[in-house]
């Protein structure tokens, strides 16, 4: 089986793979050197524990019938590798790529004004993803930010805003966002959604951090919008209104940083500001009226003519992430849902022939060999837990369709040679393979030059710095 992506949907649907499949191979396939994916760049720094699923990934590619292919990007550019050319060699493919996409908000001055970034961006950039190594986001303009958005990113965002860099320099944040954080003139965070408290998509564990950093203070909710009798509500819900109810012990007067939650606001536009046009100086938020009430958990917003505008230097965009197609998708006949971002499956991980989307139609026909799990199956929701879950799920198809003695890729007629019958027209191609040992020699720099520095690791953000290793 070939795994395209090495983050928790790959690792943890392989291990199952080959638990379950007597004498099973996954090559495991990740366009960068170094393996992970959102366990390494998404999880907030300050979260080690979050990590931990790392160990079981490490015995994971431990294992004989284990390979890592990392460096190796699946795409039709220079020095990439055409999905057509793995066919002939698997059994099975299982895509499990994640979301490399931002949604975006489509409102005036999105895309002219600085000082507006996307959550994902800013996340990456202080996790150490290369691709976003060069953003230097500007934190001297101004004491406001706004997260558009509510969601754990979004919080996420809004934490390391106003942590203090001195706690965070011993976690495996890079040197360069502790040196821009440091400089930072930011002292109050918004985090605004179109919806009330009781629809927030963050939960408990992540509010409850703001509201435990000592010297920043959180500044009440409506209390209208919060039920007289909370005691009826169920427990998680309850839970994070009792935490927005009893708030910070810091208080707004005296605290030197605040924060706030700031509810039924949907953003209309981006406005520069007064001193410098090019600059971000306001964001114009219409307010929203709950439908059918703001104590339904389900309730839509719907946008008002009241317009009001809240000043900030610096705006987050947290509104989601989308899955993108692969290369190739189209000429082999493997179908993608734009509008959601998903590949069409059956919801247990079997790719199936229909551009409508997730379908429980009766026509959908299963198209052999080709799976799916994770975001790029389910949408990009959930944590690594409910990851874990729906790998399972889409391994025990894999493995339930093998012992069906379904059909799989080339009829039983492939070649069976995996990555060594790819490695040959790779090479041709300009691409340079890192395998785990190679990876294993990364890591142990990173953690090497990290200890020097009284931290865990200190991750290498460029891909060349990471390959001059291996040289």
């Amino acid at each position: 089986m070939a795994v395209i992506g090495s983050g928790p949907a790959g690792f943890y649907t392989a291990y199952k793979v080959m638990s379950k499949i007597e004498n099973s191979v996954v090559d495991m396939y990740e366009h960068l050197p170094v393996p992970f994916g959102l366990v390494r760049f998404g999880v907030a720094p300050d979260h080690p524990e979050v990590k931990n699923c790392q160990d079981k990934f490490e015995e994971v590619a431990e294992s004989p019938g284990f390979n890592f292919v990392g460096n190796i990007s699946i795409g039709d550019h220079d020095a990439a590798l055409p999905l057509r050319t793995l066919l002939p060699h698997y059994d099975a493919i299982l895509f499990a790529y994640g979301a490399s996409r931002d949604r975006t908000l489509g409102i005036p001055g999105e895309d002219s004004l600085r000082g507006i970034y996307s959550a994902r961006a800013f996340v990456g950039w202080y996790n150490g993803l290369p691709e976003y190594s060069d953003l230097a986001p500007d934190l001297t303009q101004g004491e406001e930010a706004v997260v558009i958005g509510q969601g754990n990113v979004a919080l996420d965002v809004a934490r390391i805003l106003l942590q203090d860099p001195d706690i965070l320099r011993s976690t495996d944040i890079t040197e360069s966002a502790i040196e821009i954080l440091q400089k930072s003139k930011v002292k109050r965070v918004r985090v605004v959604g179109r919806r009330g408290p009781l629809q927030a998509a963050f939960t408990i564990k992540e509010v409850r951090e703001l509201m435990k950093i000592p010297p920043v203070a959180f500044r009440p909710v409506n209390e209208c919008l919060i039920p007289a009798d909370i005691k009826s509500l169920p427990r998680p819900t309850r839970r994070i209104m009792e935490v927005l109810q009893k708030g910070s012990t810091a208080s707004v007067s005296t605290a030197p940083k605040s924060w706030s939650l700031d509810f039924c606001l949907s953003p209309s536009a981006f406005n520069p500001s007064g001193a410098s046009p090019s600059q971000i100086g306001s964001v114009s938020f219409a307010r929203t009226r709950l439908d059918p009430n703001p104590f339904d958990l389900k309730a839509k917003a719907k946008a008002t003519r009241d317009i009001t505008d809240v000043s900030a230097s610096l705006a987050f965009r947290s509104i989601g992430y989308k899955s993108e197609a692969l290369p190739g998708f189209s000429e082999l006949g493997i179908p993608f849902d734009d509008r959601l971002g998903v590949i069409p499956n059956d919801h247990l991980g079997r790719v199936i022939n229909d551009n409508e989307g997730w379908s429980d139609s009766g026509t959908a026909q299963f198209i052999p060999g080709m799976y799916c799990a994770g975001w790029v199956k389910r949408g990009p929701t959930g944590v690594i837990a409910s990851t874990m879950d729906d790998a399972f799920s889409t391994a025990e198809s894999i493995r339930m369709d093998w012992y069906g003695h379904l059909p799989f890729l080339n009829e039983g007629k492939g070649s069976g040679l995996g990555w060594e019958g790819v490695k040959e027209d790779a090479e041709t191609r300009g691409c340079r393979r890192v395998s785990w040992q190679d990876w294993k020699k990364i890591d142990e720099v990173e953690k090497s030059v990290g200890q020097k520095k009284g931290k865990g690791r200190e991750k290498f953000t460029k891909v060349e710095d990471m390959l001059a290793v291996l040289d």
